[in-house]
C-alpha cells in the first residue's frame, strides 16, 4: 500500500441526489484499508438539523462507520452540518475536530479548514455564521421539533441560494490577505480547504517563502478527492 492520506470535502448529501450517495459509498469501500487517514473537511450533507434526526441505520453512517474501522477518519464542521454532534461521532468512529487545526502530514505542519471563515468579503453570510455559531442560538433550534428544523433549515437553503445568486464572483472566494493572515497565525506554509467549489492547487510567495493552498472540489455532478503522498499533492476528479 503506498503511503496516502485522503481529503474530501462539500458532497452536500441529500435524498435528492442519490447518484452522488452512491459514488460516496462506493468510494469508502473501495479506499477501505488503502490510506493512512481520511480527512471530510465539512459540508458532508447538504443539511444537519440535529443528530437526533437520522436513524442509526441511515447507509451513510453504516458506511463511514466500516471505513473508520480500518482508517483512522476525521471530520471538520462545514457551514451546512455545523451540527453534528457527539453522537454522529459515536455511530460512525469519525472525530470531531475543531474548525481549524494543524496536522503534521508526511512532515508538513498543515492547516486544515472548511473555509468558510476564508471568504470575508460576504459580510453578510459572516454575520450569519457568527449567530448559528452560538451555542445559545445552537440549543435553542435544537430545542425545535425536528419538522420544524426542516422547515427552517429548508428556508435558510433557498435564502442561501439567492443571497449567493446576487453576489460578485469574488465575494465568494477566499480572501487571499485573509488566507494569508491565517497561515501566519498558525505558522505553517499549507493549507487544505473546500467550501468554494474551486478546486485548485495555488502556490504563493509570503516573507520571502513558497506557500500552498490547496481548495478541494465538490460533488455535486463529480465527486472530488485530493490524495496527499510524501511526494506531494493529486487532485482527482471520481466519475459518478
Amino acid at each position: 500500500m503506498s503511503r496516502q492520506i485522503l481529503f474530501i470535502s462539500d458532497l452536500h448529501l441529500d435524498p435528492s441526489r442519490p447518484r452522488i450517495a452512491e459514488l460516496f459509498l462506493r468510494f469508502l469501500q473501495q479506499e477501505q484499508g488503502r490510506a493512512e487517514a481520511l480527512y471530510i473537511l465539512g459540508d458532508l450533507y447538504e443539511a444537519w438539523i440535529g443528530d437526533d434526526a437520522v436513524p442509526p441505520d441511515e447507509p451513510t453512517l453504516q458506511a463511514l462507520r466500516a471505513f473508520s474501522a480500518t482508517t483512522p477518519t476525521y471530520f471538520i464542521h462545514g457551514n451546512r452540518d455545523f451540527l453534528i454532534g457527539e453522537r454522529f461521532a459515536e455511530l460512525t468512529g469519525v472525530q470531531l475536530l475543531p474548525e481549524a487545526v494543524v496536522v503534521d502530514l508526511f512532515g508538513v505542519p498543515t492547516l486544515l479548514m472548511h473555509g468558510d471563515t476564508l471568504c470575508t468579503d460576504d459580510v453578510k453570510y459572516q454575520q450569519f455564521r457568527q449567530m448559528v455559531r452560538n451555542p445559545e442560538w445552537q440549543r435553542g433550534f435544537l430545542a425545535l421539533p425536528i419538522e420544524q428544523r426542516l422547515a427552517l433549515a429548508k428556508q435558510a437553503r433557498s435564502e442561501s441560494g439567492e443571497h449567493n445568486q446576487s453576489l460578485d464572483e469574488y465575494l465568494l472566494d477566499a480572501n487571499q490577505r485573509t488566507v494569508e493572515e491565517e497561515m501566519r497565525r498558525h505558522g505553517v506554509r499549507r493549507l487544505i480547504h473546500g467550501h468554494t467549489h474551486r478546486p485548485a492547487i495555488h502556490e504563493f510567495e509570503l516573507d520571502g517563502q513558497r506557500h500552498t493552498r490547496i481548495v478541494l472540489g465538490d460533488w455535486y455532478e463529480q465527486g472530488s478527492v485530493l490524495r496527499l503522498r510524501p511526494e506531494g499533492p493529486d487532485l482527482q476528479t471520481l466519475a459518478p
